[in-house]
């Protein structure tokens, strides 16, 4: 009866861990009005003075959310996120492709997933990332993304940073 209690004990445990982590993983919402959402998002990026960053992939892929669990666990690269851009997730799934959105920035999916859109406080595209080049082995480069973020920030279009 102990053996039967303990294995019914350690599988309640393993599945409300596999659900967590599941849970953690839904970065991507399919059914979401995606135009609506990004207006939003340029909307509070031109209040706060931030660019938008656009992560495009979906729930099923794995690089996604590596990307998102590798820069939020880091305090220099969430913070750099949070000191620049205003995020939002945009999916890419058979449930929801999102095909208008994708042609409007320029058909960005062609990099492959995740791949980041920039747009600026008017909603403008002004860079799209293919992921593959911040890749380092089986994971990301922190020096490749910071670079990323660090070239493609609100403060590189200010005038002010680039003296003569």
């Amino acid at each position: 009866m102990k053996r039967l209690v303990l294995s019914v004990f350690l599988l309640l445990i393993i599945h409300a861990a596999h659900a967590g982590a599941s849970d953690s993983a839904k970065l991507y919402n399919p059914s979401a009005d995606a135009s609506k959402d990004i207006a939003a998002a340029v909307k509070q990026a031109k209040e706060e003075g931030k660019l938008v960053l656009i992560q495009a992939g979906g729930n099923w892929c794995s690089w996604c959310i590596r990307f998102n669990k590798f820069v939020h666990e880091d305090k220099q690269l969430d913070s750099a996120i949070k000191a620049n851009y205003i995020v939002y997730h945009l999916n890419y799934s058979p449930e929801n492709k999102n095909a208008d959105i994708f042609k409007k920035y320029s058909y960005a999916q062609r990099f492959g997933f995740p791949v980041f859109i920039i747009l600026d406080e008017k909603g403008k595209l002004i860079h799209t990332q293919n992921s593959a080049y911040l890749e380092e082995g089986k994971g990301y480069s922190k020096k490749k993304v910071l670079e990323f973020f660090s070239q493609w920030n609100v403060g590189s279009f200010k005038p002010e940073n680039y003296k003569d």
